[in-house]
């Protein structure tokens, strides 16, 4: 009986805190988002005119599931149906991974980063089949204009 009480306590805390870490997390991506959105990220090859210097630009970010989505995942697994919990944490690790490229393309003076891509691993299994964390690579050519030298 008392270990089915303290599961039940952890799945309550879990879920608490894990919304609230989440919720901080999107506020922060949203206010990041509206700072780095001047960098537009896209994912055409072909070169734009002008004078560039081109550079990779990497974003990567490792985020793990809370307890209490793992617990919804098993349930989702076990009757099947969307995974809606770990949609959220894709969502959220691609945001970030996009804007961490995004920020690495700012500091480099860039304009625009072309040729944008996304790779993504399960990097930690927890019992079963189930994900415990999830990392996403962002990455893309950042075109930075070359500054013309006037010899007087």
């Amino acid at each position: 009986m008392y270990q089915l009480i303290f599961f039940f306590i952890l799945l309550i805390i879990a879920y608490f805190v894990g919304s609230y870490i989440e919720k901080r997390h999107y506020t922060s991506i949203i206010q990041r988002e509206k700072e780095l959105n001047k960098i537009p990220a896209i994912a055409i090859k072909t070169p734009v005119e002008g004078k560039f210097h081109q550079k990779l630009v990497l974003g990567n970010v490792t985020i793990s599931v809370d307890y209490f989505k793992r617990f919804l995942a098993t349930l989702h697994n076990f009757f099947g149906g969307r995974v809606t919990s770990y949609e959220t944490l894709l969502d959220r690790a691609r945001r970030e991974a996009l804007l961490r490229m995004k920020a690495e393309a700012k500091a480099q003076n860039a304009i625009l980063v072309m040729n944008v891509k996304y790779e993504t691993a399960s990097i930690y299994k927890g019992k079963g089949s189930s994900i415990g964390s999830v990392e996403v690579l962002a990455y893309g050519t950042a075109m930075i204009p070359t500054r013309h030298q006037h010899n007087a």
